[in-house]
C-alpha cells in the first residue's frame, strides 16, 4: 500500500466547508466596506444570503446525510462529518448574526439618509399608508393566498423549500379554550417589495409583502381570533440522490428527484426573534427541527430581497454605472466569423469584451450552407438562449446537430430538461452525458466544407454558454480552427456519444482520465527545474482548490523553491506559510463586482512558458468525476495577453484578500505606499479605451495597466 505523503497531514490542510464560509465572509466584508457605494453594498449582502442558502441545501445537507448513515471517515483536515457540523453550525449562526448587524446598524440607516425608507413593521404605517396597503391586499394579494389552519382534522401542510411563510396562533371564537396553529405561504409570484405613498412626499418608502399579509391576517381566518403571527422560513435538503445504474430513463428519474426536493429533511428554520414561544414550539415540533438548526433573526427573513431593492428606479448616484461589454479587439462584425478564425485564433475575455462572437459562431453556423455539423455541450444556459435557438434552427436547416445537455447541473435540472425536449423536437440529437459523470466541459465544434476540404472550427471556454451570466462572470474563451484541436474536439464528442476513448490527445487535456496526471506532471516539472537551480514559477487561477494530490504536489514544489501564486475565488484547502512546506506559496481571492470564474494555469517551463485555460478547478469532483477540458493557448500574442491578465490580477491591491500564514483567515492589504489597483476596474477601463479598434499586432499592449508595467 502506498505510504501517505508527509505533506498531507491534517494540520497542513483546511476543511473545505470552513474554507467556504471564509469565502462568504469575504463577500460580507464588501457589504461592510464604507468605501463602496451604498447600493453595491446591499447587493453584496444579498449575495451572501443566496450563497448561504445553497450551502445549507447541499453541503450541510450532505454532512447531515453522512451523520444519519453513521459515516465516520475523516476529511483531509482530520474531521468527521459530525465534527464538521459541530464547528460549522455555530459559525453559520455567527455569520447570520453579522449579516443582520450590518443590515440594521449600517445599511438601513444609510438607506434612510439616501431617501429609501423600509417600513419594518406594519404597525408603523400612517393611516393613509395603511389604507393603501389594505386596498393592495384586497385587490392583488388576497385572491392568491391559501390560509391553512391546523387542527385535529387538518394536518400540518407541506411547507416548501425556501418559501417564506407566516405562522399564527389562532383561537376559535366559539371554543375559547382551544388554540390552534395556522400557516400562510407568502406567494413568490407577487413582488416582495411594495412601494407605498411617502408620508412627506420625499424619497421612497417600501414595505415587504409579509408585513402586508400579517396586517390583514384576520381576513383569512374570519372565525378565529389571531393571538400572534410571525414570519418563518425553512431550508430543506436539496441534494439529489440519483442511481444512474438503475435508472431506466435518466430524464424521468431526474424529474422525479426534483419533485422530492420539496419534502426533503428540514435543515434550517429561520424565525423572527420576536416569535411567540408557543408558536415557535409548535413549528419546531411539526417541522422536526431542534435548536441546532433554529436561527432567530433580528430583521426581515431572506435577505435576497435586497437584490430587488438594488433594482429600484433612481438612486443611480449610489450605484456603479452599468458596464457594457466592448467589441472584441480586431474582430470585425461585418465579416464572417469563420473567415476571421481561419486567419488566426481569437481570444475572448468576458465580461469586458462581448459574448457576441460565441453567439455568432453558432448562429452563423446554423445558417451557413457549407456547415455540415454542429456539436456542443450545454451545462447552464439562459432562459431565452439565442444559442439554443440557433441549434434548433440548424437542425431545421438539415444540419447534423448533436447536443450534450447535462441534466445533472445542480438547480438547473428542470431548465435543462426543458431545453433537451425542445431540441429533440427540432431534430437535434440530444445526449445526456456519461453514467456517473457530469459533463462540465465547455466546447462547441462546427464542421464546415471548404474549397480545400473539411475544416473544423472550435470554441473552447472556461464558462457556460449563457449570454446572461457572460455579463456578470469573468471567463475566457478561444476560437480556433487548429487541425490538432479540431481532431481532439471530434474525439471528445465521439467519447461522449459513443464511449470511445482515444489512445492519445493532440492538444486537449481531458478529465476524468488524463487531466489530473497532466497537471501533476506540469507541477512536478517545475519542481525538478527548481531542484536544478533553474527559475521555476506557477500561477494558477481557479474557483476552488481542494484536491489532495494537487496540494501535495504544490507543497513539494514550494519546498523545492518553486514560486507559486494562486488566485482562488472560493474554497482553498491549502495553507500558506507553513515552515518548510508552503513558504513559497501565496494565495489571494478577488471579490469584485463580477464573479471571478475563469480557470487559467501558467507554468514557467524554463522560459518556454506554458499557458492553459479550461473548465476544471483543482477539486476531486472536477478531476475525477467530471468530463472537463483544459486547452493550451499557443499563439504567442494571445499567450502574452493571458499572462498580462494574470499579472494584473496579482497586482490588485483593492479587491484582493490575502490568505494569512498557516491560517484560514484572509485580509486585505495595507495600502500605505502601494498603488491602488482594482483589476476588474482596470480591465473595464482598458476595454472601453480600445473599443475594438486595436490591430492584432498592437494587442500585446492592450492589457498593460494604466499604472505601468506590473
Amino acid at each position: 500500500m502506498k505510504e501517505k505523503s508527509k505533506y498531507l497531514k491534517p494540520e497542513y490542510l483546511e476543511n473545505r466547508e470552513l474554507s467556504w464560509l471564509q469565502f462568504n465572509k469575504r463577500i460580507l466584508a464588501e457589504a461592510k466596506d464604507k468605501s463602496i457605494l451604498l447600493f453595491e453594498r446591499i447587493k453584496f449582502l444579498s449575495i451572501t444570503a443566496s450563497n448561504l442558502d445553497e450551502f445549507f441545501m447541499i453541503r450541510i445537507a450532505s454532512l447531515m446525510d453522512m451523520v444519519h448513515a453513521g459515516y465516520t471517515k475523516q476529511d483531509i483536515a482530520g474531521m468527521t462529518p459530525k465534527e464538521q457540523l459541530e464547528e460549522i453550525l455555530p459559525e453559520a449562526k455567527e455569520f447570520m448574526a453579522d449579516q443582520y448587524k450590518i443590515l440594521n446598524r449600517s445599511l438601513l440607516p444609510q438607506l434612510e439618509k439616501c431617501g429609501l425608507h423600509l417600513v419594518r413593521h406594519h404597525e408603523d404605517l400612517s393611516e393613509k399608508q395603511g389604507a393603501y396597503v389594505d386596498e393592495y391586499f384586497r385587490k392583488d394579494v388576497y385572491p392568491v393566498l391559501t390560509p391553512m389552519a391546523v387542527d385535529q382534522s387538518r394536518p400540518f401542510p407541506l411547507i416548501q423549500n425556501k418559501t417564506l411563510n407566516i405562522g399564527a396562533l389562532i383561537k376559535d371564537k366559539k371554543k375559547e379554550d382551544v388554540v390552534d396553529i395556522a400557516t400562510v405561504q407568502v406567494p413568490g409570484v407577487l413582488p416582495r417589495i411594495i412601494e407605498i405613498p411617502s408620508e412627506n412626499g420625499e424619497g421612497k418608502e417600501i414595505i415587504l409583502l409579509e408585513e402586508v399579509i400579517e396586517r390583514n391576517l384576520d381576513k383569512l381566518f374570519l372565525n378565529y381570533t389571531i393571538l400572534s403571527a410571525h414570519p418563518y422560513r425553512i431550508m430543506r435538503n436539496a441534494d439529489l440522490t440519483i442511481d444512474e445504474d438503475d435508472a431506466a430513463d435518466l430524464l424521468k428519474e431526474i424529474e422525479k428527484q426534483i419533485k422530492k426536493r420539496q419534502w426533503g429533511e428540514v435543515i434550517r428554520l429561520e424565525v423572527a426573534d420576536t416569535m411567540d414561544k408557543r408558536l415557535l414550539k409548535k413549528l419546531m415540533e411539526q417541522l422536526h427541527v431542534d435548536e441546532d438548526y433554529l436561527y432567530k433573526i433580528k430583521g426581515p427573513l431572506d435577505l435576497t430581497f435586497l437584490m430587488k431593492a438594488y433594482g429600484l428606479e433612481g438612486f443611480d448616484e449610489y450605484k456603479l454605472p452599468k458596464f457594457i461589454p466592448q467589441p472584441v479587439p480586431g474582430l470585425d462584425r461585418e465579416r464572417g466569423i469563420f473567415e476571421q478564425i481561419s486567419e488566426h485564433d481569437i481570444l475572448l475575455h468576458h465580461p469586458y469584451y462581448e459574448f457576441t462572437p460565441v453567439i455568432d459562431f453558432i448562429s452563423q453556423a446554423a445558417n451557413d450552407p457549407n456547415v455540415l455539423a454542429i456539436k456542443q455541450t450545454l451545462y447552464r444556459v439562459s432562459g431565452n438562449s439565442p444559442i439554443v435557438a440557433s441549434l434548433a434552427r440548424a437542425a431545421e436547416n438539415g444540419k447534423q446537430v448533436t447536443v450534450l445537455v447535462e441534466l445533472k447541473a445542480r438547480f438547473d435540472e428542470e431548465n435543462n430538461i426543458g431545453w433537451a425536449k425542445m431540441l429533440e423536437k427540432a431534430g437535434c440529437h440530444v445526449i445526456y452525458g456519461l453514467v456517473g459523470l457530469k459533463t462540465h466541459s465547455k466546447i462547441a465544434l462546427v464542421v464546415r466544407r471548404e474549397e480545400d476540404g473539411i475544416r473544423r472550427y472550435v470554441h473552447l471556454g472556461t464558462g457556460n454558454y449563457n449570454d446572461v451570466t457572460a455579463k456578470l462572470y469573468t471567463d475566457m474563451g478561444l476560437l480556433t480552427c487548429n487541425d490538432a484541436v479540431g481532431e481532439d474536439a471530434t474525439a471528445v464528442f465521439n467519447m461522449l456519444s459513443g464511449y470511445s476513448e482515444p489512445p492519445v490527445w493532440n492538444k486537449l487535456m481531458v478529465a476524468p482520465i488524463w487531466l489530473k496526471d497532466r497537471f501533476l506532471m506540469l507541477i512536478n516539472r517545475e519542481t525538478e527545474n527548481a531542484k536544478k537551480g533553474k527559475k521555476a514559477k506557477i500561477i494558477a487561477k481557479m474557483n476552488s482548490l481542494c484536491d489532495p494530490m494537487i496540494i501535495d504536489a504544490l507543497y513539494k514544489a514550494s519546498t523545492a523553491g518553486v514560486q507559486i501564486d494562486l488566485i482562488i475565488r472560493g474554497i482553498c484547502c491549502l495553507k500558506v506559510g507553513i515552515p518548510e512546506v508552503s513558504e513559497n506559496i501565496r494565495v489571494r481571492s478577488i471579490v469584485g463586482n463580477f464573479l471571478e470564474h475563469s480557470r487559467i494555469f501558467y507554468f514557467y517551463n524554463d522560459g518556454f512558458e506554458d499557458v492553459y485555460m479550461g473548465s476544471a478547478d483543482w477539486m476531486p469532483r472536477n478531476l475525477d468525476k467530471r468530463v472537463e477540458i483544459t486547452f493550451p493557448v499557443e499563439d504567442e500574442i494571445l499567450k502574452q495577453e493571458v499572462i498580462n491578465i494574470l499579472t494584473l490580477q496579482l497586482s490588485d491591491t483593492l479587491k484582493a484578500h490575502i490568505l494569512q500564514p498557516n491560517s484560514r483567515e484572509y485580509e486585505k492589504q495595507d495600502l500605505r505606499g502601494m498603488a491602488k489597483i482594482a483589476a476588474q476596474d482596470e480591465f473595464c477601463r482598458l476595454a472601453m479605451q480600445k473599443q475594438g479598434t486595436v490591430n492584432r499586432a498592437d494587442v500585446k499592449t492592450v492589457f498593460e495597466p494604466a499604472t505601468g508595467n506590473v
